[in-house]
């Protein structure tokens, strides 16, 4: 337990001292908060949905969470080619301790951007309710861990950073775009809802979009049971190939 621990503040300190990746991973949910928060909002409204910008708070806490989180497998990948990851494994713990110290750093990060993200929403006149906060930051947390998990997942499988790069947009942008975080998941054509049923992330914009301002597609239980069995499988399926990286 103690490597799994060491291996968590090693990432946060190593994130941490880059303060320009700190500040460069706001931009872009601050650019859709605002570009689309505004701009869509007269649109939104006259359809009767009410105001955009509360509707899309809760996906773009999501979509940050989202990024950050699943783009932690680079550093894997990164370690790999420096010889960094080479003098980790070669220590006498196991690799699932190693994996899960690495999962759980980077979900840390990832649950902080998306707390950052929170008060700078609110800053711009998003107004959630508060009672199920706790709530909330468990259900960030839940997607941090799953989507550090899937990023460290990829990672062990592959040798070089730009295939990485280019299989995570393959995939994050789909998974972003179709979880109902910029649009309302009712009255969505059947071919849609099957794909967005299907779309891990969905179950985590919908949980925090419910504890923030009351409107869960699913409802909330479904939505913290189905995140649970996700985190469970996708750790387990990652310590897997990451005892098997070849060093």
């Amino acid at each position: 337990m103690n490597a799994i621990y060491i291996l968590w503040l090693r990432e946060l300190k190593r994130y941490y001292r880059s303060r320009s990746r700190m500040i460069g991973s706001l931009g872009q949910p601050l650019l859709f908060l605002l570009a689309l928060g505004f701009g869509l909002g007269p649109i939104f409204q006259k359809a009767g949905q009410g105001s955009y910008f509360q509707f899309l708070g809760p996906g773009v806490i999501s979509m940050s969470i989202l990024f950050t989180a699943i783009f932690s497998g680079i550093q894997v990948i990164w370690d790999k080619q420096f010889g960094f990851l080479k003098e980790t494994l070669v220590a006498p713990v196991p690799r699932l301790h190693i994996m899960l110290g690495k999962t759980l750093g980077g979900a840390s990060i990832a649950t902080f951007q998306g707390i950052v993200v929170f008060f700078l929403a609110i800053i711009f006149g998003f107004r959630p309710q508060l009672t199920l906060l706790p709530l909330t930051i468990v259900f960030m947390l839940l997607v941090a861990i799953f989507f550090t998990g899937l990023g460290i997942t990829i990672a062990s499988l592959l040798e070089d950073i730009n295939g990485f790069q280019i299989i995570m947009n393959f995939l994050v942008q789909p998974l972003f775009f179709l979880s109902g975080a910029l649009f309302p998941l009712s009255n969505l054509p059947k071919v849609i809802s099957i794909i967005t049923a299907f779309d891990p992330l969905t179950y985590g914009v919908d949980g925090i979009r419910g504890t923030l301002t009351g409107a869960s597609h699913f409802g909330l239980p479904l939505d913290f049971v189905i995140l649970i069995i996700l985190t469970a499988c996708i750790l387990t399926i990652g310590a897997y190939f990451f005892s098997k990286i070849q060093i």
